[in-house]
């Protein structure tokens, strides 16, 4: 649980979730812009309000399974070996 709010934490809060991207620095307007969180929230946000953002669905998708794709089998090695 700690390792996964290391990742959690800095992905959160360099999300759109609290500012607006428009008002950011370049340099963090392009790490938000591919930042997993930033995808999620646009795509709740677009669900909630009726307009269904396809593109933000989609991406969210494809970095769930990607992380899972990765994340998964490393979890069942480490597992394997603790036992």
């Amino acid at each position: 649980m700690g390792w996964s709010m290391l990742v959690i934490t800095p992905l959160t809060f360099g999300s759109n979730i609290y500012v607006d991207p428009a008002t950011m620095p370049g340099w963090l307007q392009a790490v938000v812009g591919v930042n997993p969180v930033s995808h999620l929230v646009s795509a709740v946000r677009g669900l909630v309000h009726g307009e269904v953002a396809g593109s933000d669905v989609v991406l969210v998708l494809v970095w769930a399974a990607a992380l899972v794709a990765v994340v998964g089998p490393l979890t069942m090695r480490r597992y394997r070996t603790r036992i």
